[in-house]
């Protein structure tokens, strides 16, 4: 699996990057003189090298103000030398939002034939005047090329399916907890049965664009939690069934009113549920489609499990703690995204936020698997129970939030981008220190953490591009290489506040970042999103300066 640190090529008005100086024809084309010449000062461009398209350009961009969905293929084809997509084949339009600033988003998705190429979207952003102000997104201006048209899958969907299992080396028979006692979880309560499934699996054909070439592929999702936890996301060869890539997503570490006790041992107010006489860690009252509910893991394994209840509305026995947690903070985190940015849950349509505590046995992790969070109780040396760190909790609901934003993919920098934004939003949310994880990591010795966004060298990560590790162990140094855009992250908390910092962050992830961003993208969308939020002052050089002290420009 080939790594992507390193790839990208940011383009300055000097158009000196990280691999040397290149000039703008080199780089693009007469497209983008035009562009330098309007916007002054802040033009940005990032190039992915090898690719034949930038992946963010902002400033301004459009002479003559921009608007409906006509106009702006028309702004396409006239600069599609730059873009090099034709907005009429190779696009298809997805929707168009205008936000709280009065911008206008344009969203596209790239195609071949009809077949979506996997994470290429292509969209552009107008001010409120209508000028286009950014163009973001990676797309594969060669994928119809490599392919011609009338694409056509020789696999039927279920053999990509199998295909996919057999690569991973288990059926989905396997997958099935043994020994789950059913009856409990049918005894536990007559409300709304969760939806989670222990095991799910989907296949979509796509075009999947790797390493330089494009693929006609089938994307093959398999989640399940026996006898391992796995989101995996398989792409499999949709002529030959061979598989072109894969790699494991799972994100780990990773209306009534009752009390409880935490694992600290901190006094809860939780929100519960009266149903046949016993209370649920089942809270109805945010203004969501679903609710805020707490499992426990039935013989460890077998998820959801059953519902976490009481029968007094007083979980302050010591097994519900971890349950009292988990559902207490998860509870603080929907208010935080909610009252902060209006983000309706994680997927911003008030879907149920589900958690399950008690996993495995002496489990030392807490994760994410695409459908909900699952918590361990650790081992007593290495973790306390998981769920009893707010960041912690926090953490694994973020990277459910990128999952139905930005969508950044688990691998090489885009992973690594991915387990940063969860650090930097654990902050944002706990509002203490910038330690992850200090409440559950080794509860035996005093002020240690997982991480730390002020000082990443003291917990084994990076600080600097100068320092990035090329690994092909956990997904290309996910949770290794993430201390850098940690470290950018903490330069500007410390430079501009949390209140200021958080708009920033939560702008560039929803708005400007893409599937497949990388650091450089990163840092052209929180600029962008900087300048968007409080124009190109003093906010805008702190976040420039934290990625530069970096060593990404």
């Amino acid at each position: 699996m080939s790594t992507v640190a390193g790839t990208a090529l940011a383009v300055s008005l000097t158009l000196t990057g990280v691999t040397g100086t290149v000039s703008a024809e080199e780089a693009g084309n007469k497209a983008i003189q035009e562009m330098k010449s309007m916007t002054n000062s802040n033009f940005n461009i990032v190039w992915n090298k090898g690719e034949t398209a930038p992946t963010f350009v902002s400033g301004k961009l459009s002479k003559q103000s921009v608007k409906g969905v006509g106009q702006i293929k028309n702004y396409i084809e006239e600069n599609k030398e730059l873009y090099n997509l034709d907005p009429n084949s190779d696009l298809s339009f997805v929707e168009k939002s205008t936000d709280k600033l009065g911008m206008t988003h344009y969203e596209f998705t790239q195609s071949v034939d009809g077949v979506p190429v996997y994470g290429a979207t292509f969209t552009v952003h107008t001010n409120e005047n209508g000028i286009v102000s950014a163009v973001t997104g990676k797309v594969h201006p060669k994928a119809a090329k490599d392919l011609g048209r009338n694409l056509k899958a020789d696999l039927s969907k279920k053999d990509a399916i199998d295909s996919a299992w057999e690569s991973i080396n288990l059926t989905k028979k396997e997958t099935k907890a043994k020994n789950a006692n059913k009856k409990a979880l049918k005894k536990a309560s007559n409300l709304a049965k969760s939806e989670v499934k222990n095991t799910a699996e989907k296949a979509d054909l796509v075009v999947y664009s790797t390493g330089g070439e494009s693929h006609l592929a089938y994307h093959v999702e398999l989640q399940f939690i026996f006898p391992e936890p796995g989101n995996w996301q398989i792409f499999v060869d949709a002529n030959d069934g061979s598989i072109i890539d894969s790699y494991n997503a799972v994100t780990d570490a990773g209306a009534a009113s009752g009390y409880g006790y935490g694992v600290l041992g901190d006094y809860k107010e939780l929100n519960t549920y009266l149903s046949n006489g016993s209370y649920f860690l089942y809270d109805v009252t945010n203004p969501m489609n679903g609710v805020i509910e707490t499992f426990t893991a039935e013989n460890g394994t077998y998820l959801p499990g059953y519902r976490s209840s009481d029968s007094n509305n007083a979980f302050t026995s010591g097994n519900q703690a971890a349950a009292v947690d988990a559902h207490a903070y998860a509870d603080q985190t929907y208010d935080y995204f909610y009252n902060t940015f209006g983000r309706n849950s994680y997927d911003g349509n008030g879907s149920s936020i589900r958690s399950t505590v008690h996993y495995g046995s002496n489990y030392n992790n807490a994760f994410w698997n695409g459908q909900q969070m699952v918590y361990g109780d650790g081992d007593g040396s290495t973790f306390a129970p998981l769920s009893g760190a707010l960041d912690i909790v926090a953490h694994e609901l973020t990277h459910a939030v990128t999952d139905y934003s930005a969508g950044l993919v688990y691998q090489d920098q885009p992973g690594a981008l991915n387990e940063s934004l969860s650090d930097v939003f654990s902050v944002f949310v706990e509002r203490e220190d910038y330690l992850l994880g200090e409440d559950a990591y080794t509860p035996r010795r005093s002020g240690d953490a997982l991480r730390s966004l002020s000082n990443p060298p003291a917990y084994g990560q990076p600080e600097h591009m100068d320092d990035y590790v090329y690994t092909n162990a956990d997904n290309g140094g996910v949770h290794t290489n993430s201390g850098i855009p940690n470290k950018a992250g903490y330069n500007t908390i410390e430079s501009i506040g949390v209140a200021k910092a958080e708009k920033i962050y939560y702008r560039a992830l929803t708005v400007y970042l893409g599937a497949y961003s990388n650091f450089s993208d990163a840092r052209a969308a929180l600029l962008q999103s900087a300048a968007d939020l409080y124009g190109n002052g003093s906010e805008y050089d702190a976040v420039a300066n934290a990625w530069s002290n970096v060593g990404v420009y």
